[in-house]
């Protein structure tokens, strides 16, 4: 079944880059000239996506402002023969079909998730994380929902991180299936230790989940800091069907942590079209200095 759906958890405080998610939700924080939660919107709509589903909590309206037409500034820069800009804002406007739920309280990604099951319905739907912006010429989203629909099961794009790190992560238990993919048995919220810890492939931003993962996040207990957490839903549901893994092809950046933000701002400045040449060149000086 085709996937067409998307959710886009973006309810989370953003304590970790605190003082300037105070009046701002961190996934409007810039990366250079876009805010976070665009390239992830983009993401979504390059893998096929047509409806998304962004959930909010009180005091972000700045992201629904940020999709919403703009016609006092349309105006103001059709008048200043702005055409470039004018393009651009009208762009985001007309990215996706958009729908917001508000999470009324902050009880983990897995409460999260199920605000948006009356958009899902009983269609099979991507999550990509609010925290997460993966860069890439290979949508991570498209890569797992190529998976999705070749294997017909839940996926989990993951990554390998350092075995000191993995109880701050998740950690699964995988086999190799082919190429980069592999089938995902069993899998634990960080681990309270690494002896506990199935393997140092952790799940990273971004999961295709068939719709009973309703089911079990409507009877799923507390986990791991008092929250719903969604891994442990998707335990359950490896545990009974199996998962598929894939490791995936791209740069992720972490937007709720400081060190994440300056790096995707850098490297993504250095790409950028405009101001590519010139930023590296005052890089290459700054360094010298270091």
């Amino acid at each position: 079944m085709k996937v067409r759906k998307a959710v886009i958890p973006a309810a989370g405080l953003g304590t970790r880059v605190l003082p300037a998610t105070k009046a701002m939700p961190k996934e409007m924080l810039p990366i250079v000239d876009k805010p976070a939660i665009q390239y992830i919107v983009e993401e979504a709509v390059k893998s096929g996506i047509e409806d998304i589903c962004i959930i909010l909590s009180r005091g972000k309206g700045l992201v629904e402002d940020h999709f919403d037409r703009a016609p006092e500034l349309e105006t103001r820069l059709l008048a200043g023969k702005k055409m470039k800009s004018y393009e651009q804002v009208v762009e985001i406007s007309n990215l996706a079909n958009i729908t917001y739920v508000r999470q009324p309280e902050a009880k983990g990604l897995g409460h999260a998730v199920m605000c948006a099951r009356s958009f899902v319905g009983e269609e099979p739907f991507a999550v990509l994380y609010g925290d997460d912006v993966i860069m890439g010429d290979y949508p991570v989203c498209q890569q797992l929902l190529e998976q999705y629909e070749k294997y017909e099961l839940g996926c989990v794009c993951m990554k390998e991180v350092p075995f000191e790190q993995v109880t701050r992560y998740s950690s699964l238990k995988v086999d190799w299936l082919e190429n980069n993919v592999y089938r995902v048995s069993d899998m634990v919220e960080k681990p309270a230790t690494q002896e506990l810890a199935f393997s140092n492939y952790s799940v990273l931003g971004r999961c295709v989940l068939p719709p009973e993962i309703f089911q079990i996040l409507e009877v799923l207990p507390k986990g791991a800091g008092g929250e719903y957490q969604l891994t442990d839903a998707m335990k359950i549901l490896a545990q009974k069907k199996g998962m598929i893994g894939v490791d995936f092809i791209g740069t992720r950046y972490d937007m709720g942590n400081k060190l994440g933000i300056l790096q995707a701002t850098i490297e993504t400045g250095l790409k950028h079209p405009e101001i590519g040449k010139e930023f590296r060149a005052y890089l290459k000086v700054l360094a010298k200095e270091l």
